[in-house]
């Protein structure tokens, strides 16, 4: 927090925190950043970004007054974007932007900075940070970077973390782990490791730069996971879901998924074939409304047309959440923790694909050949996860 008034370290032109979840990075950069801004600057304009808005209020904005308690005091202006921050005598104004796409860096342009605190950096896209460092002409401003780890091929880690980088750009690197928030019981902490898998558990719990690489899901086991149908716990199924990924040329899926009251997911069965027309894709959806209910159909949204097509049929057809690196994570966290079991005789493509859905080399993407069940069982569970219940 204070790293800045060091006699060694106060002609730095940035400061870049990386590491793992839960650390202490956000409270500590903004902390400093605060104190920073308003020990050297009076009546001058900051910048502080997010991904988005919405996000950059969550994760900072909204705990800065308990954050700064005491110290200073805290105004947002949420119409204008603006918070005000007044104490020792000074006051300042600081900006805030969401920097979620290449068409970010427009709303920054023209703008005179004193300083930029980019919360999450490696979730923006590389001409919104360089526009918003390009306002910082106010002699003695500075650059202040935080994020969770993503691929070592990422811009930023190419730009400002990998080898002699931070040197060369005058700039302090600190990284972060969990041992570096002293408020983190073991049961607390225990549970984040629990939480994560493969090239996410890299990631998001050792802080380390990692490439995706191998299968996608390397805790599946065929001895834990798979199940037969008598074990399904039936009358312990709170509610009835299914994922649908309507292919044409490869394979397409339909899955059906029960979810228990205390988190358990069954995937109990699958119907996957090439070529099929949506009539047929409706006539299967219809039959185990028969026996199901109304029940949530989670869909490519790629096909709109076709998610249509259900709806006009009676079908509860519903946009399924696509983000392929969060419904990944959170579909390897239920394999890791044992929380989805699948029901080895009904699942026959499953089987063809799950230990050959690996990542592509040097990418943080699946290799899009067998994936066609796991896709529909992705949107499945992860829209089931954000907004089904």
């Amino acid at each position: 927090m204070n790293w800045w008034q060091m006699k060694t370290l106060r002609e730095r032109d940035a400061i870049i925190c990386d590491g793992s979840i839960r650390s202490g990075k956000t409270i500590s950069m903004t902390v400093g950043f605060v104190l920073w801004s308003m020990s050297q600057f009076d009546g001058q304009v900051f910048a502080i970004c997010g991904k988005t808005i919405e996000s950059l209020r969550r994760n900072v904005i909204l705990h800065m007054p308990q954050w700064l308690e005491g110290i200073f005091s805290v105004q947002e202006r949420r119409s204008e974007n603006r918070v005000t921050i007044t104490g020792l005598g000074r006051q300042n104004t600081y900006f805030l932007f969401g920097g979620k796409d290449e068409g970010s860096a427009a709303l920054i342009q023209g703008m005179t900075l004193a300083g930029v605190l980019f919360d999450e950096v490696a979730l923006m896209p590389r001409s919104f940070v360089e526009q918003a460092m390009a306002r910082c002409s106010v002699e003695g401003s500075r650059y202040w970077f935080n994020c969770n780890p993503e691929s070592p091929a990422h811009w930023f880690y190419s730009e400002w973390i990998k080898g002699g980088q931070p040197a060369k750009k005058n700039a302090l690197h600190l990284h972060f782990t969990m041992d570096d928030n002293l408020t983190l019981s073991p049961k607390v902490r225990k549970r984040y490791e629990n939480q994560y898998a493969g090239v996410f558990y890299d990631r998001y719990i050792r802080g380390a730069w990692a490439n995706a690489d191998g299968m996608v899901y390397p805790d599946f086991d065929q001895k834990i996971h798979y199940v037969s149908l008598s074990q399904v716990p039936v009358d312990e199924i709170a509610k009835w879901f299914a994922g649908v990924d309507f292919g044409w040329e490869h394979y397409g899926a339909m899955v059906l998924l029960g979810r228990t009251q205390d988190g358990r997911y069954y995937l109990v069965k699958e119907w996957a074939a090439k070529h099929r027309h949506i009539d047929q894709w409706a006539e299967t959806a219809l039959k185990i409304k028969a026996k199901l209910g109304n029940i949530n159909f989670y869909c490519d949204a790629a096909r709109p047309d076709l998610v249509q097509k259900l709806r006009e049929a009676g079908i509860r057809a519903i946009y399924a959440r696509k983000d392929v690196l969060a419904g990944i994570s959170e579909v390897a966290s239920l394999y890791k923790q044992r929380r989805l079991f699948v029901v080895r005789e009904n699942v026959q493509r499953f089987q063809e694909e799950i230990y050959s859905y690996v990542w592509k080399p040097g990418a943080d993407e699946p290799v899009k050949e067998n994936d066609d069940v796991q896709d529909a069982v992705r949107y499945a569970i992860y829209s089931d996860l954000k907004y089904g219940r």
